[in-house]
């Protein structure tokens, strides 16, 4: 019998540094979910990758997408759980991808940019600052979004964070073309150990199916909303059942904090909601290869985040 390698890679970095992009990428298929609103993970995914090594062997590299890590306040109970939940998604890796913005960094490093762009360049040393005090040894950086910036500055920026002296390898990549991660993919795969697969080499994802599912609806919601809908909304499945000709029945609830926002989620005529609902449904019927029927409520529920069940049942700690 061949031998065969298997271990944890854990995706890392600022709030919409594209780490959920480059999960999906290096998986294959679509695990985590990918909105333009920051922050849109928030829990611990994992997606089983089937990676080649150097060698030409197979490796099997569970990658953990953290929540992004980030400033929280002391008052935020969730965004607290989140930032957390990505450190210690780190402790047991094999292997620490960091996904830094490159672009924002360039913008930022010439003093040009956005807010948004200072928040990610502070996120990111706040990461590379994190990686220092733990002495890591396993790091590799993944500059992505690479195919937005001129050529002739790719070279000079892996220089200056090859000075840093944190990471063993320094990649570019784009997430969203696939340029560079293949690469990537066998950079990751040869740090996994050798040992027997953690799960069976067809499946995808290590999330149950009602939180996947919800997580569908959520994504769907952020991109039909996400200028109009503030953060703090989510989505929880109640009931999945199976139906007698074999179709499965969702009811999802979408929670938002003020009374005032359910109307926004509504839409005129309950248009918005029912392209929400069309769009998830899509997604999860190709998921599940059957079909899905699924039905949507708004509800408001102001406190939410401080619903411990709501917590564990995303695998977050309540306190921290």
């Amino acid at each position: 019998m061949s031998e065969t390698y298997s271990g944890f890679a854990a995706i890392v970095g600022a709030p919409n540094a594209g780490k959920s992009t480059l999960t999906n990428a290096l998986v294959g298929e679509k695990v985590s979910i990918v909105t333009h609103k920051v922050q849109t993970t928030r829990f611990q995914i994992r997606g089983i990758a089937m990676l080649e090594t150097s060698k030409g062997q197979t490796a099997q590299a569970v990658m953990i997408d953290t929540p992004g890590i980030f400033e929280a306040r002391d008052s935020d109970r969730l965004s607290k759980s989140m930032v957390h939940a990505a450190w210690t998604g780190m402790n047991d890796a094999n292997v620490i991808v960091h996904v830094i913005d490159a672009p924002a960094w360039l913008r930022r490093q010439a003093g040009e940019g956005d807010g948004q762009d200072r928040l990610s360049c502070e996120d990111s040393e706040r990461v590379i600052k994190g990686l220092k005090k733990r002495e890591v040894s396993n790091a590799i950086l993944a500059l992505n979004k690479i195919d937005k910036i001129p050529h002739d500055e790719v070279l000079p920026l892996i220089q200056s964070f090859a000075e840093r002296g944190v990471y063993k390898d320094i990649i570019p990549v784009s997430a969203l073309n696939l340029d560079g991660v293949e690469k990537l993919g066998t950079l990751v795969a040869d740090a996994m150990p050798s040992g027997p697969y953690l799960y069976s080499p067809d499946q995808a994802a290590d999330i149950p199916m009602r939180l996947m599912a919800a997580e569908i609806t959520r994504e769907k919601l952020f991109l039909r909303l996400h200028d109009e809908l503030p953060y703090a909304s989510t989505v929880e499945t109640e009931s999945w059942k199976e139906t007698k000709k074999g179709d499965i029945r969702v009811d999802q609830v979408i929670y938002v904090r003020r009374d005032s926002q359910k109307p926004i989620v509504l839409g005129k005529g309950g248009r918005t909601i029912k392209d929400i609902g069309a769009a998830a449904r899509k997604d999860m019927s190709e998921w599940l290869g059957r079909k899905v029927h699924l039905f949507l409520f708004v509800k408001v529920r102001d406190n939410w985040q401080d619903d411990k069940a709501r917590y564990a049942e995303s695998g977050l700690e309540f306190d921290v």
